[in-house]
């Protein structure tokens, strides 16, 4: 994996390609209600609304995005799930705070927020945040195939959260790709990365549904191993992992995106002559 100080990292178009990080992964050390499968790739809050406080097992690469998906909501709970970095190693945490928001915060070197679309932007220093300025939302027909953060080049399509195989998905997955459903609906995507800058700081960005919601902290130490943070917090009860493909994509991932553009929806994607392991991998990723 790239060192957290290089100042080129994954996907930047600008420099050297760099091996790919490995997959990512919850680290062991998490709150005392989580539960991490044994891949490392799902982790589900058991009880109560709060210690759900969960870490990647390894320290991010600049422009590496921790991906997560929400797969189970629970009702009865005010809030979501919280996202953001840590300078900290959960190694050396004495106890996982209850909550990532104060709690963890309030150790330093640490920056989390509540997801929402529309106050996790700073303006640089000295610079009146506007509107005008903040990243636009591209129309779903004229959406690139990559997402421009910075000085880094991320593929668009794992990014954007995709509804269950259905007879209406193709019309719900519109509506993840326009990003308009609420940021924390489930099956929606949300993501965080840093990138590193001239001065040897670093500004840490959120992804919600393939949609960069500009920097949510600028002045992160980027010669520090930056740990993702993801809180499964009140109505956020589950979530998991996805992978990205940095460098040209697999030929599965070219099949599927082929094989999805030839049908109308999902559920066609059962008529195909094709072996079971492949229509699961288009009708679900």
């Amino acid at each position: 994996m790239a060192a957290a100080s290089e100042p080129v990292g994954l996907g930047d178009s600008r420099g050297p390609a760099r091996p790919e990080p490995p997959p990512t992964r919850f680290h062991q050390v998490h709150g005392a209600n989580i539960r991490v499968d044994p891949s490392g790739t799902r982790a589900t809050r058991v009880e109560s609304f709060a210690h759900g406080v969960c870490f990647s097992r390894e320290p991010l690469a600049p422009g590496q995005v921790f991906l997560v998906e929400i797969e189970e909501k629970e009702l009865g709970w005010c809030g979501h799930l919280r996202l953001g970095l840590t300078a900290l190693d959960p190694a050396s945490l004495a106890a996982v705070p209850e909550f990532s928001l104060p709690d963890l915060v309030s150790l330093g070197h640490s920056w989390v927020f509540a997801i929402t679309r529309h106050h996790n932007r700073v303006p640089r220093e000295g610079q009146a945040y506007s509107e005008s300025a903040a990243p636009s939302r591209p129309q779903a027909l004229l959406v690139e195939p990559y997402l421009r953060i910075e000085q880094f080049r991320i593929p668009r399509d794992r990014l954007v959260g995709r509804s269950r195989p259905g007879l209406y998905s193709h019309l719900l997955d519109q509506l993840y790709e326009q990003n308009v459903l609420p940021p924390t609906a489930r099956r929606s995507r949300l993501g965080v990365l840093f990138c590193p800058r001239e001065d040897g700081t670093a500004d840490m960005h959120i992804v919600i549904n393939g949609e960069d919601m500009g920097p949510s902290a600028r002045g992160l130490p980027a010669a520090q191993p930056l740990y993702a943070v993801v809180d499964v917090f009140a109505s956020t009860k589950s979530v998991r992992l996805v992978q990205l493909e940095y460098g040209l994509p697999s030929l599965q991932t070219l099949c599927r995106l082929v094989i999805q553009k030839t049908v109308v929806h999902r559920l066609a994607i059962d008529g195909l002559h094709l072996p079971k392991g492949l229509k699961d991998f288009c009708k679900y990723e």
